[in-house]
């Protein structure tokens, strides 16, 4: 009778008040059918006992009384299905202070702590009108040498994502953040979830991210780090998103001096008659195939005060790949204006190390042009003289990307220098087929420096995995007779074959070729639950930005190390 008075009548009247509002028939739902469960349980639980149950305040969504603010809190997940739920730190000072409710509202609803699952109650503190309990999987993960992956980083990442987004979906606009006892990836995985690309959506439609803060944590450093790096991420998202008519290489000109100007970036900004001047036949090549003029962008950072040697980071530009005359297959043309993906992730990485302030010295390098086809479009068959003089025969004119990067990669070299160079390129979609989604497809003439973007990837959860870069496949892109190198080669394995076309204007350096076709373009069905389905993903930024800090700060790596293993 209380139930139906109190709760069902004025739901039925508030819907026929509100008929247009489908948040009214949700919300009518999930009231009504979690407390007839609640009740339930509580008189099944009952029966043959004379105890009367203590009174517990809860609540679940009810339309205009829908809370502003949430809070995340993490549970880890029960071993042995008797024992009691394990809440994180945080969660048991909140549980706590509301006498101990929210333990047992979690016991009345069978939460199990698994990994991924997310629950949402609502008026449990007068304070924070929505909280998520969110499964952590089992306490004390760690590193996983068979997935090759910190596991404790990433479950929280995960965690802290869902929670997140659940909160967002809710209506929350300031959503607080449990630690977890990770609260770098507690940032960055709440910071992915709860961005959203609505760039071309009219602005009454589009949906407010909210506000992400720590709670009841003094590591607000560490949680600042993290917020950095779902930043650069997001922005390498939003760029690599942008339709092509949007995003021109003039554009993401204007895009990159934007996002970089105000950190303290220095960036120049190349045309076609400096390009002209410099003899990059292989970039104006592919270049003069669309009416938009192609730039070429040179930005300088500068966080070693010593002048050390700088970091070279190369990103294949590419604002629309339609293959040019080996036109590619209309039906998936329309993920390939994200074929500036490493640029994009080249853009959000001197960014995110800017704003972390890493002593370092950097210089990014982009040539930025579309590939189409046109009666000025470069033709298969035609023979290319790049900036070093080695000839280069076009056999397939979709592989356009290793042309634009083979000129940047000698004038780099020559200008600045570098002690290292690293490209990040949606090089071949044989990538794909090795590794899907999973990782990205890493070439390296270096031991030490694979070490450290296996490392970094561990770390960020953004993994890597080393690919060949043998002899085998250099034989098959430079014997041939008439020309020096084929920008297709000969035979299958397309990544290792565009990899060692790489290789050969890289002579002399220490060098790390990232092919990130299979994961820094759409998201497609499972993988990472912090980034959106069907949308770029802007991978492998954190990775790359760990990987700097690791080349930067060795001795902050090591202490930080220690730290851990005493801590264990």
């Amino acid at each position: 009778f209380i139930l139906i008075r109190h709760v069902l009548k004025p739901l039925r009247e508030g819907y026929r008040r509100n008929l247009q509002k489908s948040e009214y028939v949700l919300s009518f739902c999930k009231t009504t059918v979690e407390m007839l469960s609640i009740l339930a349980r509580r008189c099944l639980g009952t029966v043959g006992r004379s105890v009367i149950p203590k009174p517990y305040f809860y609540s679940t969504q009810i339309g205009e009384n829908r809370a502003e603010k949430g809070l995340v809190l993490g549970l880890y997940e029960q071993e042995i299905e008797t024992e009691e739920p394990r809440l994180s730190p945080t969660a048991i000072h909140f549980d706590a202070k509301t006498d101990g409710q929210l333990l047992n509202l979690i016991k009345e609803c069978n939460l199990k702590g698994k990994l991924g699952s997310v629950k949402v109650f609502n008026n449990l503190d007068p304070e924070i009108g929505s909280i998520a309990i969110v499964g952590l999987g089992i306490e004390g993960a760690g590193f996983n040498e068979l997935e090759t992956i910190d596991e404790g980083m990433e479950n929280v990442r995960v965690a802290a994502g869902i929670g997140a987004k659940a909160l967002s979906n809710e209506g929350c606009t300031q959503i607080y953040v449990d630690p977890m006892d990770y609260p770098e990836q507690a940032a960055e995985g709440s910071g992915l979830a709860t961005w959203r690309y609505q760039a071309n959506k009219t602005k009454k439609d589009r949906k407010a991210i909210p506000k992400l803060d720590l709670y009841d944590s003094t590591e607000v450093d560490a949680w600042t780090r993290g917020l950095f790096k779902a930043d650069a991420q997001n922005l390498a998202r939003s760029l690599s998103d942008g339709p092509g008519n949007q995003i021109t290489p003039t554009s993401f000109a204007q895009a990159a001096v934007d996002a970089l100007c105000p950190c303290g970036v220095n960036i120049e900004v190349r045309n076609k008659d400096w390009a002209e001047a410099k003899n990059m036949s292989c970039f104006l090549s592919v270049a003069r195939s669309s009416c938009e003029p192609p730039i070429f962008l040179e930005i300088s950072y500068c966080g070693d005060d010593k002048s050390g040697r700088p970091i070279l980071l190369a990103g294949k530009g590419m604002t629309f790949n339609s293959g040019g005359l080996c036109l590619k297959h209309p039906e998936d043309m329309a993920k390939y204006r994200a074929s500036m993906a490493g640029a994009a992730t080249v853009v959000a990485t001197i960014r995110a190390a800017a704003a972390l302030s890493l002593p370092v010295n950097l210089v990014g390098l982009i040539p930025l042009c579309e590939n189409m086809p046109s009666g000025m479009a470069f033709k298969p068959g035609d023979v290319i003289t790049a900036m070093n003089g080695k000839t280069v025969a076009v056999h397939d004119t979709n592989n356009a990307g290793r042309l634009m990067l083979a000129d940047a990669f000698i004038y780099g070299q020559t200008t600045f220098k570098p002690k290292i160079v690293v490209d990040v390129a949606t090089l071949s979609d044989g990538i794909i087929h090795a590794l899907g989604g999973a990782a990205s497809g890493v070439f390296s003439n270096s031991d030490f420096l694979w070490s450290q973007v296996q490392k970094a990837g561990a770390i960020s959860g953004d993994r890597v995995w080393r690919m060949p870069l043998w002899q085998y496949y250099t034989h098959k892109v430079t014997e041939y007779s008439n020309v020096d190198l084929s920008n297709a080669g000969r035979g299958k394995g397309s990544a290792c074959l565009g990899a060692a076309f790489l290789k050969e204007f890289v002579p002399c350096v220490d060098w790390v070729h990232m092919d990130i076709t299979g994961v820094g373009m759409l998201k497609r069905g499972a993988g990472i639950p912090y980034l959106e389905n069907d949308r770029m993903t802007g991978r492998p930024t954190r990775t790359l930005i760990q990987l700097l800090y690791q080349l930067a700060c060795p001795e902050e790596q090591k202490k930080s190390l220690v730290e851990r293993k005493s801590a264990l």
